[in-house]
């Protein structure tokens, strides 16, 4: 399970160091690819072939659902961590999410997001300052 919020940072060739707690889960395999709000998701092999598995059966019918699975399945890209821990983060993933050099990594349960800090901080304070409609919402779905 991922939890939590780490800040590290990208190097100048596109290393990003994966916070300790997190290594064992990815060790076998991880998937990168665009995530939603301009950030990157990092699967573990196993979960990403859950996610991709529903993705395929998507009705290719609906123009929605073929643009989420081309969002998903075209941008990913198999990572292996190195032996400090690190992934290298494609070039077109860290233009795609903004990242240069800071990033929050936030563990989400199931995949990692990776976001550029400057923009994880503004998308923070947007939910912070919304959170009591955003519960109520999901009050409303038994959450």
């Amino acid at each position: 399970m991922f939890i939590g919020e780490y800040q590290h940072t990208v190097d100048e060739k596109g290393r990003l160091a994966i916070p300790v707690k997190f290594r064992a889960d990815l060790s076998k395999g991880a998937i990168v690819t665009r995530g939603l709000d301009h950030s990157l998701f990092i699967y573990p092999q196993s979960e990403w072939n859950v996610l991709a598995e529903k993705l395929v059966k998507l009705p290719i019918s609906q123009s929605k659902s073929r643009a989420f699975a081309r969002l998903m399945l075209a941008g990913a890209m198999d990572v292996a961590l190195d032996r400090q821990g690190r992934v290298v983060l494609p070039e077109y993933l860290r233009e795609y999410a903004g990242i240069s050099k800071k990033t929050v990594v936030a563990g989400l349960y199931n995949r990692l997001e990776v976001w550029d800090e400057a923009a994880w901080k503004k998308y923070k304070a947007e939910t912070e300052k919304d959170s009591n409609e955003i519960a109520e919402t999901l009050g409303e779905l038994g959450v």
